[in-house]
């Protein structure tokens, strides 16, 4: 996907949760809210309306749901295999903050949920995401299986099959990271530009708050 299509599929994610992306902010927010100190940005509507159960196929064919999944603080991306640079860049720094964070004795599970299921089969997200993360959960499903989960996250993808060649199609799809966390749903969101060091940083923040 290119970067382009990338930045018009994040505009458009901003109108599917309904408003505008608030302004960073550092520390603050309403004093019942444990993670107050750790947010950088807000969604208006609330973090808490980004999110919720799905139903997928992990890499061993297996169906599993999101209390499957998200047993531990969750790092959850959005994208499909055959991206040709947006996804493997996302991911790869998702995985370096993940390194980073073991380091200091933090254990954050990498999630990869392709919005491609056509040809991302089990088999083949899970060595995408295998050969990313030994830790990593690839994940697909049938198209209304996708399709449930990327609704529950707010994300937006489309398709470009049938546009050109069958076999190299590019999908277009929003490239938000999201913070999960068991008992609390997704409390942040990453954008591109965060380096692994400031996303470590972030989650350690939130994780100590738990």
């Amino acid at each position: 996907m290119t970067r382009q299509f990338a930045l018009a599929a994040s505009a458009l994610l901003v109108a599917l949760v309904g408003g505008m992306w608030v302004a960073t902010q550092f520390g603050g927010g309403s004093e019942d809210d444990p993670f107050a100190d750790c947010r950088r940005g807000q969604v208006a509507g609330g973090l808490d309306k980004i999110g919720g159960p799905f139903t997928l196929v992990n890499s061993k064919g297996e169906t599993v749901t999101d209390k499957d999944v998200i047993t531990g603080p969750s790092l959850i991306y959005f994208g499909y295999t055959f991206c040709p640079d947006v996804c493997p860049l996302d991911n790869t720094r998702n995985v370096e903050a993940v390194d980073i964070l073991e380091r200091r004795g933090i254990m954050v599970t990498p999630v990869f949920i392709s919005i491609d299921p056509k040809r991302d089969t089990p088999e083949v997200v899970g060595d995408f995401a295998y050969n990313l993360h030994e830790r990593m959960i690839g994940l697909t499903g049938s198209p209304e299986q996708v399709k449930a989960a990327s609704k529950a996250y707010k994300t937006y993808y489309k398709s470009h099959e049938g546009e050109g060649d069958d076999e190299y199609y590019l999908v277009d799809h929003s490239t938000f990271t999201y913070l999960v966390l068991p008992r609390h749903g997704t409390v942040e969101f990453f954008r591109r530009d965060v380096t692994p060091e400031q996303m470590a940083d972030r989650v350690a923040c939130f994780v100590k708050h738990m």
